[in-house]
């Protein structure tokens, strides 16, 4: 079930965001991760509009929102292939048609998964923080 986020989630999303994050972002410095995980906590998660798959009781993926633009999208990697990033990416079109997000050039499982749902690179640039190159992608329903 696609539901909103509920500040008792929050540990749980960060929980969820740091698995999906080391199975995807491998390229990423511990240091990276570590910063980035008090932020998701303390600045992203308070400052989005946030909804989150919910199987059986647990919060197992969230997407978080910025108006139209994904802020991001982690599925715990023991729920990968359910359709619940789907979900999630489904709410986030029902809610702003339009939807925008970066995504890192290194990351292969979610520019695969972007690409099946039919997002299209509109740009390319350099993430300074991460020190990482990004494609920005946009999909319009």
């Amino acid at each position: 079930m696609i539901r909103k986020f509920e500040t008792r989630d929050t540990e749980s999303i960060v929980d969820v965001w740091l698995s999906a994050s080391k199975l995807a972002h491998p390229f990423l410095s511990d240091s990276f991760l570590k910063k980035e995980t008090d932020n998701v906590r303390n600045l992203y998660l308070p400052n989005a509009e946030t909804w989150v798959a919910d199987v059986d009781g647990s919060v197992v993926g969230f997407i978080a929102l910025l108006g139209n633009e994904v802020g991001g999208l982690f599925v715990d990697p023991h729920f990968h292939g359910r359709k619940l990033g789907k979900a999630l990416v489904d709410q986030a079109v029902s809610l702003h048609g339009l939807i925008e997000l970066e995504v890192f050039k290194h990351n292969k499982i979610g520019r695969k998964f972007y690409a099946r749902y039919g997002f299209e690179k509109i740009s390319e640039g350099y993430n300074d923080m991460s020190e990482q190159f990004v494609l920005r992608l946009r999909y319009s329903a």
